[in-house]
């Protein structure tokens, strides 16, 4: 592959020669190389790609036409294009990327793509790289929905299974072919849930993972329509909140039942506690006692004996801690029949 054959794709055929070679050298190969010319490429990449939104999607508003040009321009996006054009094999690099792989890595061929851009803006104007940008992106502005707002397929697939409360998908290398300058990686992507197996091919891991994303999206979306996740959803919570059928529910009278015999329990367990006119009682007996051995006055060893004409009632008074009448009241009483 010669110069001339990438002059042919992208559609310009340099005046100066010396751009493209510039455009084409990383840094690690020696002066001059392609900074320069890639800062100029990615600032008319971006105003270039963005009048071609702004013609194709007229009822879009600008914070959507942001995110989809940013996608547009990104390295994902750019790698691939590059990966189109096999810029690998036209580079110019030091033998330390080389021997590391710097020809497939993402970022290097991103940035050679936006130096030709620039290449070309110097070479013959803006006009001249207008048209070869366009070339480069017609078709990938046919691929853009933009109702997905310029997401790539992996993420449409996540957020697909996502709200469909599935499992993510798993993505494996199957097998790669070619020559290390321009190999090809086959990765599978598959959904156990769903028993979905899709390969995707592509000139690295990422962009095989994106065809087969694609692909799987397809065909889950074939699987699982979009009414599918509401009636599951009602199922699940139909599943969760399903209440015994009335024959298995324990009637009134048997909860009453129930509850009177727990009731019950409860106060057989509990301590015996002494009935309120017992409590009284008891508590008039301490009273007396306490008054008795506390209060009460002791007798007077110089006082007269009390007379024993009362007999029984004097003895019970004394045994009770009552205080004794007066004589004057106890003869008033009536005497007590025998």
């Amino acid at each position: 592959m010669t110069l001339d054959d990438l002059q042919r794709q992208l559609g310009h055929r340099f005046a100066d020669a010396s751009l493209l070679r510039q455009a084409l050298t990383h840094r690690s190969h020696g002066q001059p190389n392609n900074e320069r010319l890639e800062f100029l490429g990615d600032s008319v990449l971006n105003c270039v790609v963005a009048a071609m939104l702004y013609r194709h999607f007229g009822r879009i508003d600008e914070g959507d036409l942001s995110r989809l040009r940013a996608n547009l321009v990104k390295q994902q996006s750019l790698y691939e294009i590059a990966q189109r054009l096999g810029l690998s094999q036209y580079l110019l690099l030091g033998e330390g990327e080389l021997k590391s792989g710097g020809f497939r890595r993402p970022s290097i061929l991103g940035d050679t793509l936006e130096a030709i851009v620039g290449a070309v803006f110097l070479d013959a104007g803006f006009e001249a790289a207008q048209s070869v940008i366009a070339a480069l992106y017609e078709p990938v502005l046919k691929t853009v929905d933009p109702r997905t707002l310029g997401k790539d397929a992996k993420t449409l697939l996540q957020e697909y299974l996502q709200g469909k409360k599935l499992p993510l998908p798993v993505y494996a290398v199957v097998a790669t072919h070619g020559a290390a300058h321009s190999q090809v990686f086959e990765v599978e992507c598959s959904i156990p849930k769903l028993k979905v197996q899709v390969l995707g091919s592509g000139a690295s891991r990422r962009a095989a993972e994106q065809a087969a994303a694609r692909g799987a999206l397809d065909a889950a979306q074939a699987l699982v329509p979009a009414g599918a996740k509401r009636s599951r959803a009602r199922a699940d919570r139909a599943d969760k909140t399903e209440r015994p059928d009335k024959a298995e529910r324990p009637d009134k009278a048997e909860r009453s039942d129930k509850a009177e015999r727990a009731e019950k329990a409860e106060k057989a367990d509990a301590p015996d506690k002494p009935e309120p006119a017992e409590r009284g009682s008891r508590g008039l007996r301490a009273a007396a006692a306490g008054a008795a051995t506390h209060g009460a006055a002791r007798p007077d060893p110089d006082a007269e004996p009390r007379v024993a004409a009362h007999g029984d009632d004097a003895a019970r008074d004394e045994a009770s801690g009552l205080t004794p009448l007066p004589a004057s009241v106890e003869e008033s009483r009536p005497a007590r029949a025998a």
